[in-house]
């Protein structure tokens, strides 16, 4: 019996995201579920996500710039509206990209979490 492996789960942390923050503490279930999920479906997960949180913070800064008139970056001109959609759309990717506010964490884990179990199901 080794006793290295006993209470000692295995934490695998991925580039975008990491196992250990859940709440401050090691998410064990994540762990074993990343270990049942291949690479490419995680890849595929993370990459979900990360487009999910750049959709939801697309649509929270168009909300925030919609009430903009005149006094701007772009004016009081007929294309402000499609100029002001590109750069909150720019916005929300970069924001995504760089950790965003933890939405995709959440979708991620919710990803992964289904997709073990479904694993386990079949």
């Amino acid at each position: 019996m080794q006793t290295s492996m006993i209470n000692t789960p295995h934490i695998v942390t991925s580039s975008a995201f990491s196992v250990e923050s859940r709440n401050g503490r090691p998410d064990f279930e994540l762990a074993a579920a990343l270990q049942k999920v291949s690479p490419q479906q995680q890849a595929k997960a993370q990459k979900t996500a990360t487009d999910f949180e750049a959709m939801f913070l697309n649509s929270m800064f168009s909300q925030m710039t919609s009430g903009l008139k005149g006094e701007g970056p772009f004016g009081d001109t007929p294309g402000t509206g499609v100029w002001r959609s590109m750069l909150t759309e720019q916005y929300s990717k970069n924001f995504a990209k760089a950790g965003g506010v933890g939405v995709a964490t959440e979708v991620y884990r919710t990803l992964i979490m289904q997709q073990a179990k479904t694993i386990r199901t079949a």
